[in-house]
């Protein structure tokens, strides 16, 4: 067999005896919630913390090992969770995000505001645009001074290669059913009467964003209008525009529920149960998509617009 072979072969077999072992650790700490849906329950406590870092993606376009985001499904899913926990008397979001697409950002959001308990959001270092709308959702946001806040926005982008096929005298030979069908394809440029379609939909996201953080925060739509220019801010001018409610850290997101819930708080993280199957999976997975990236960026990614907030 070839030297080559050999050592790939040695190095899969090291990484799925990695995996299982992680796996088996990992199994040790489940248990079943009170609707008997396996999964980890890491410590006892009456706050479940739930994470969100990373952008917030549709479950389609995460990849757990590429880094690319959080799935929206595995947040809600958290949130549902403990939610159905009696045990549960508060929810505590640490957010680290950028923000993400616009569908997924609204899907947590709206799950954040189902759920009855007291929620407080802890913004870490970033909470901006489609995570800030998340953190408006809940009762309380709590921000380090020099986070990065707010971006109340929407962007559309899309790379335009038509100059590179002219200069390389390539032709895009245009066949579609319907007008618009291939607006926003990288082959050509926008016309007029394209950008004013896109801007339109754009502009609607827009006021849909800021009309549900203004009801979140209880602020006039005009005031909130005037501040959603996309432009960030730093947790100590967030809470001077009335984005957030407190400067501080996770203690001080703590401290908030002890005193909204006179209880003595302690805080419980929630998993999914990782099983060798699953690590294997995700493992192969990650090479297919590796191998697949250079050309399915170019057919897939860079072949639409791309909306998020």
């Amino acid at each position: 067999m070839d030297k080559k072979w050999t050592v790939v072969i040695i190095v899969l077999i090291v990484l799925a005896l990695i995996s299982f072992a992680l796996s088996a650790l990992i199994s040790k700490f489940v248990s079943l919630d009170t609707t008997g849906e396996p999964g980890v329950r890491l410590g006892k406590g009456n706050i479940a913390l739930i994470s969100i870092k990373g952008a917030i993606m549709p479950s389609d376009g995460f990849n757990i090992l590429t880094g690319q985001g959080v799935s929206s499904d595995s947040i809600i899913r958290d949130i549902e969770r403990a939610d159905r926990d009696p045990r549960i008397k508060a929810l505590l979001f640490e957010i680290n995000s950028p923000g993400g697409a616009a569908v997924a950002s609204q899907e947590v959001a709206d799950a954040v505001k189902a759920v009855e308990k007291f929620k407080v959001a802890w913004i870490r270092e970033a909470g901006a645009s489609g995570a800030y709308w998340v953190a408006s959702a809940t009762d309380k946001i709590v921000a380090s001074p020099l986070s990065i806040t707010g971006s109340i926005g929407v962007l559309a982008s899309y790379l335009d290669f038509s100059g590179f096929l002219n200069d390389h005298n390539v032709t895009y030979q245009r066949i579609v059913g319907g007008k618009y069908k291939d607006m926003g394809s990288p082959m050509k440029s926008l016309t007029d009467e394209e950008r004013v379609i896109l801007q339109e939909s754009i502009d609607e996201m827009h006021r849909f964003f800021v009309k549900e953080v203004a009801i979140n925060r209880n602020l006039p739509l005009d005031y909130v209008e005037g501040i959603a220019t996309g432009a960030f801010y730093t947790g100590t001018k967030a809470k001077e525009l009335g984005l957030i409610d407190e400067l501080g850290s996770k203690a001080k997101a703590v401290e908030l529920v002890e005193k909204e819930l006179n209880i003595e708080a302690t805080v419980i993280v929630y998993k999914e149960k990782v099983t060798f199957l699953d690590a294997l999976t995700k493992m192969s997975s990650d090479v297919s998509y590796k191998v697949g990236q250079g050309i399915g960026s170019v057919l897939l990614d860079k072949g639409s617009v791309q909306v998020l907030t």
